[in-house]
């Protein structure tokens, strides 16, 4: 996925990265992994914080995406990889509000076109679960208020995550 996200962030960072005048030459191909790292963190972050709600959010997407905690975070995470790099801080929180909001509306749009099979939700889930792949979309379901497994009780308040996922398609 992290390939697919380099990929993406090279097809529309043209001008927030390789034109910048802020951002040394020699420092592009760094900035673009800096960009789809940034983003896959978020991602990762959410998930393991238990806050799929703003995934769920940002994937359903639709207008602008920067109040979302996931491109907040992720815009946070890019300017300061830009920082490290030497771009100054203020240019660099410039380039990450401008290019990380737009690259997550791709993204999410990507994920739900069914005619674009170049990011599948489910991989992407799989991916940010980590090595010990203990991660599982079933997991998600108690999050949602689905089955408890402990108890073997459903929690119908909620409406389970199917119902919270169904508009993602």
């Amino acid at each position: 996925m992290v390939e697919k996200l380099n990929q993406l962030v090279k097809e529309n960072a043209q001008d927030a990265i390789v034109n910048n005048p802020d951002i040394p030459n020699e420092r592009n191909e760094e900035a673009v992994s800096a960009a789809s790292m940034s983003i896959f963190d978020a991602l990762k972050q959410q998930v393991s914080s238990g806050n799929v709600s703003e995934l769920v959010n940002m994937f359903k997407g639709g207008g602008d995406a920067s109040g979302n905690a996931v491109v907040q975070q992720a815009s946070s995470g890019f300017a300061a990889k830009l920082g490290g790099m030497g771009v100054n801080i203020d240019s660099a929180k410039s380039i990450a509000a401008s290019l990380i909001p737009m690259l997550m509306a791709k993204f999410a749009n990507k994920t739900k076109d069914p005619n674009d099979k170049s990011f599948d939700l489910q991989d992407i889930m799989r991916q940010i679960a980590g090595p010990d792949g203990k991660f599982q979309l079933s997991d998600l379901t108690n999050m949602f208020g689905g089955q408890d497994q402990a108890k073997g009780t459903t929690d119908d308040k909620s409406g389970g995550m199917m119902d919270k996922l169904k508009g993602l398609f």
